[in-house]
């Protein structure tokens, strides 16, 4: 296993793509939040009655605010799945793989191995984040607060760069993979959900493979609002962890399918 993830690694470390993504997803998230913490959250001084926004980077929230918008920057990662996985079909490294001992399991489980720790990487990124600004907003008496989204954010993590995983060896190319992916994300999926729960006296279609995971992580104030309101919640978010969890264990299964039915 150690084998498999250093040599990915070695493929990686040198290649520009691999750090701009990443590098973009990091930056967006700290500037973004930096912004609205420096401008939104400050433009009534602090001396509004209305607190709600002013303390959402204290330990209480911090988590659940970083963790929306880490729902929203994740797909610049997941693309990099996409195209580290594409290109050993564009270029043929994956044959030099089988030329040099690999089993095309092998293969399929570094990818996956690959994508697991670029999960884990995301989840100790909003860690370090969160802490940053949690300090800064607050004091080390209510750290480290309710990281229950900290754990909410490593299941969207997974489960977005699983499916672009899957994306990447239905299809093969990286413009095609990409477009898919965006086309379902951003289309596909929220219209078959709004369809499914205006058809039936049930959310299943929060239930859809992206957005099961988006629903663990809601917009802060929208959530904050639910909670004031007492709203009932229909699906709990242990459900929706478990089907999280279904839905990257579909997605491996399929690709595995995938890969030693066709050709390389």
């Amino acid at each position: 296993m150690n084998r498999l993830l250093a040599r990915e690694w070695m493929k990686r470390r040198k290649y520009a793509t691999f750090w701009i993504r990443t590098g973009m997803f990091a930056l967006l998230l700290v500037l973004w939040n930096y912004g609205i913490y420096t401008g939104v959250l400050k433009m009534d001084g602090g001396k509004s009655g209305l607190d709600i926004v002013n303390k959402a980077y204290n330990f209480q929230h911090v988590w659940s605010n970083l963790g929306w918008w880490t729902s929203v920057f994740v797909v610049f990662i997941s693309v990099l799945v996409i195209i580290i996985t594409t290109n050993e079909y564009t270029f043929k490294t994956n044959r030099q793989n089988i030329i040099d001992g690999w089993t095309r399991l092998q293969a399929l489980h570094a990818k996956w191995l690959t994508t697991f720790a670029l999960a884990v990487g995301t989840t100790l990124f909003v860690f370090v984040t969160g802490i940053i600004f949690g300090f800064a907003n607050d004091t080390a008496a209510n750290f480290p607060g309710d990281m229950t989204s900290l754990f909410y954010v490593f299941i969207l993590s997974l489960n977005y760069y699983g499916f672009a995983l899957l994306i990447a060896y239905l299809f093969k190319r990286s413009g095609i993979g990409i477009g898919i992916f965006f086309l379902y994300h951003m289309i596909i999926e929220n219209l078959l959900r709004s369809f499914i729960n205006w058809r039936f006296d049930y959310p299943a279609g929060n239930l859809l493979p992206l957005q099961t995971s988006d629903e663990l992580l809601p917009f802060p104030l929208f959530d904050m609002a639910a909670n004031l309101m007492q709203t009932e919640e229909k699906i709990t978010a242990t459900t929706f962890v478990i089907v999280s969890l279904a839905w990257v264990a579909v997605y491996y299964v399929v690709s595995r399918f995938r890969l030693l039915k066709t050709d390389w």
